[in-house]
């Protein structure tokens, strides 16, 4: 599903004010993409039904040239051939494959580990980036205020035990053919997660991209 094109404006106007407040040295400059910044936060407010205080808010924390938030998601595999899922009770206690946005001082690798071990309670080696998806172009409801970069990577267990967190109410592993309906389609879609057995099946497949 496409997303609209208010959202992708706001986006795009919100990143031209925070780059613009990042460099500008002239006050009028700086008025000028304030001006945008709140323009971004009311376009976004009417498209979204979200209160436009909010939105500006949000707006205004982000600093620096602005570039995509990056999120992290891993697909663990067990001697079975099943993959790793968990309910995520933030979303109704959806189903998803284990991730969440990256950390500050550590690789994105790491981060997918770290993701891993606090809400299954197993520990895994990451072996493999699978994908790298900017998340407007795959339909991922709802949609997020920022531009998002999903890396999806493979991962092996090492040890550990299955065990909820305060994010997470169940821990299983599912064959191809049960995939739960109830996904959290905000952090994984069907085609991805088969994506990640086509990968998982053969090793030697090359990263998809977009």
């Amino acid at each position: 599903m496409a997303e609209p094109a208010w959202l992708i404006w706001a986006r795009d106007i919100q990143a031209i004010a925070q780059t613009g407040l990042t460099y500008a040295q002239d006050p009028f400059d700086r008025e000028r993409y304030e001006m945008l910044r709140t323009l971004a936060a009311r376009m976004m407010a009417a498209g979204s039904a979200e209160l436009e205080d909010r939105i500006e808010t949000l707006f205004a924390q982000q600093h620096g040239y602005a570039t995509p938030k990056l999120e992290v998601r891993v697909g663990v595999f067990d001697t079975q051939g099943r993959i790793l899922m968990v309910r995520e009770i933030l979303d109704a206690n959806r189903w998803t494959i284990p991730g969440g946005w990256a950390d500050a001082n550590h690789t994105a690798a790491q981060c997918a580990a770290k993701e891993v071990w606090e809400e299954t309670g197993y520990t895994v080696r990451i072996t493999k980036l699978a994908m790298a998806l900017d998340r407007t172009t795959q339909g991922h409801q709802p949609p997020e205020p920022f531009t998002v970069t999903k890396l999806f990577f493979l991962g092996e267990i090492t040890g550990g035990s299955p065990t909820t967190s305060i994010e997470t109410s169940e821990v299983r592993f599912f064959g191809q053919d049960g995939i739960p309906e109830d996904l959290s389609l905000g952090r994984v879609l069907p085609e991805q997660i088969a994506a990640l057995f086509a990968h998982h099946k053969d090793p030697n497949k090359a990263t998809d991209f977009d």
